[in-house]
């Protein structure tokens, strides 16, 4: 089995940044990048020809790949290719059929790339026409701009080609190929342009803390919208899937936790320390001080700021600190400025007015006095409340006598730990067993993090493998994993994409 990383186009801004495979622009078209432009054809031109094949040499002697000006390079030759061969190869039979089976999302996804060309931005919301997708206007524009729009049609065919000659090929040599579903799309994606009402923007999926980061991940995908998406009997999720057996016979769903419950983030949040479960079940200030824990929602709720706080965390910056980003209370008491008051306005600040080289971390520190609570408002009734993740580790939990932290830590316990378990596998079971069954693929889980009880019930009902990493066991008492122990139905390997290589993790590591 070869599993390969998202091969999604993720072209946004035609820069390294669109290098990161799990930010795609669309779930279904597939990625330049990856063209073998000799298979597409030659160029007639002999000084375009010989240019090309000179840059190709050049870029092909580089020690890592050069992403920007291969893309570039690429398109490049590929519009060559369009004028030169374009109107045979669409005259095709092959390439008739190949439109029309993909017409659902081609079609947007085509126009949705020439107006990104045209405005030079993905953020459909700057274009000065088109913000709101609306399929005949679409369809009008795609017959207006015939040319330009069926650029990504050749493009995007090609791609399609490949990849199934690729997978032939494979299967002839009795190898299989394994492909990757990512949990998120972008925000200026052709899937939020085209299907608005799937998501919800006013938040940010990401993930809790873990062993990859200590503050939590921020994706900065948009929410999915489950209850509009039930409505179809998730429709697009399907099309997704039917969309990976065009070229894969199993694939790994990336974060299947995301399926049971997401890490929400509030969009003025830059790390995900502040996030909650979503869907989940908050608990009121009675039932927290069923816990024996007495509800107090401003110093609960709001960040704890003092003169002892601030010398630990910044210790001769402490004043700086103060005079830009704080307003005095009482006593030794502070509070962030209103023009502070979140992660997202102290990024844009420190934007215009960076700090001195070798100082960058009192940014962090300034993000950390922000998160400074014990227990987050509900997004939907903000007189209900999460504890906040990982609140152990911060400064107003030592405030705390060791009655009150013994009532946090069972309060805390039981919320991440027990609470959800029925309710999240019931979650699950709603929109797992209609995905999974939708193709013939075989389904592999990556259940990494932190990962609810529920989910090795859910997936072993649905006989969807899990994922087992030899250098990150789920067993805490073990440094390595022990294949002898995994359950029968998993995937083991030696690393993920958070990894280095099982090459780089040996030279990183020789002493060892």
């Amino acid at each position: 089995i070869i599993q390969i990383l998202p091969i999604n186009d993720t072209s946004m801004s035609m820069t390294w940044a669109d290098s990161y495979p799990y930010n795609t622009v669309s779930s279904f078209a597939l990625h330049p990048l990856y063209l073998r432009l000799s298979d597409v054809g030659y160029l007639r031109d002999e000084a375009d020809r010989a240019e090309m094949e000179a840059l190709q040499a050049e870029l092909n002697a580089l020690p890592e790949m050069d992403y920007e000006r291969v893309v570039t390079a690429k398109i490049k030759y590929l519009r060559k290719m369009y004028e030169q061969l374009g109107t045979r190869c669409m005259d095709s039979k092959s390439f008739r059929d190949f439109e029309k089976h993909n017409r659902a999302w081609l079609m947007p996804y085509a126009v949705f790339s020439v107006l990104r060309d045209k405005y030079g931005t993905a953020n459909f919301e700057e274009w000065k026409t088109f913000t709101k997708y609306a399929e005949k206007r679409c369809a009008a524009f795609a017959e207006r701009n015939e040319k330009e729009v069926g650029f990504y049609y050749y493009v995007q065919y090609h791609l399609d080609r490949q990849l199934r000659k690729v997978r032939d090929y494979l299967h002839s040599k009795g190898v299989v190929l394994k492909g990757d579903i990512p949990i998120g799309v972008s925000r200026t994606s052709v899937d939020v342009w085209q299907n608005p009402e799937l998501f919800d923007m006013r938040s940010s999926a990401g993930a809790p803390p873990d062993d990859f980061s200590a503050e939590g991940q921020n994706w900065g995908f948009p929410i999915y919208n489950w209850a509009k998406m039930a409505e179809d009997g998730y429709a697009w999720w399907k099309r997704r899937f039917e969309k990976m057996a065009d070229y894969f016979d199993l694939y790994r769903i990336d974060h299947i936790l995301g399926f049971f419950r997401i890490w929400e983030i509030p969009a003025h949040s830059v790390n995900g320390l502040v996030g909650q479960f979503s869907p989940a079940m908050p608990m009121s200030a009675e039932e927290i001080g069923s816990y024996g824990l007495h509800f107090q929602k401003e110093f609960m709720t709001t960040p704890f700021i003092n003169e002892e706080m601030l010398h630990r965390y910044f210790g001769e910056k402490a004043e700086f600190v103060k005079t830009t980003f704080l307003q005095h209370c009482h006593d030794d008491i502070y509070a962030m400025k209103p023009e502070f008051d979140t992660q997202r306005k102290v990024e844009a600040y420190l934007k215009q007015q960076p700090l001195a080289e070798g100082e960058e971390w009192i940014q962090d520190g300034v993000y950390s006095l922000i998160d400074n609570v014990l227990f987050v408002p509900d997004r939907k009734n903000a007189n209900m409340y999460h504890p906040r993740i990982s609140a152990q580790n911060d400064y107003l939990y030592s405030r705390l006598n060791e009655q009150e932290k013994a009532a946090f830590d069972r309060l805390y316990v039981h919320y991440f730990y027990e609470r959800h378990n029925q309710f999240w596998y019931e979650e699950a079971m709603k929109k797992l067993p209609q995905l999974t069954q939708a193709t013939s693929m075989l389904v592999c889980g990556e259940d990494l993090g932190m990962v609810p009880d529920c989910v090795p019930w859910a997936m072993e009902q649905m006989q969807i493998l899990s994922l087992e990493i030899q250098r990150m066991p789920k067993n805490p008492q073990h440094e390595f994993g022990k294949v002898e122990e995994y359950p029968s139905r998993s995937v083991c390997t030696i690393s993920t994409h958070d990894m280095s290589t099982l090459r780089g993790w040996w030279r990183e590591d020789k002493a060892v």
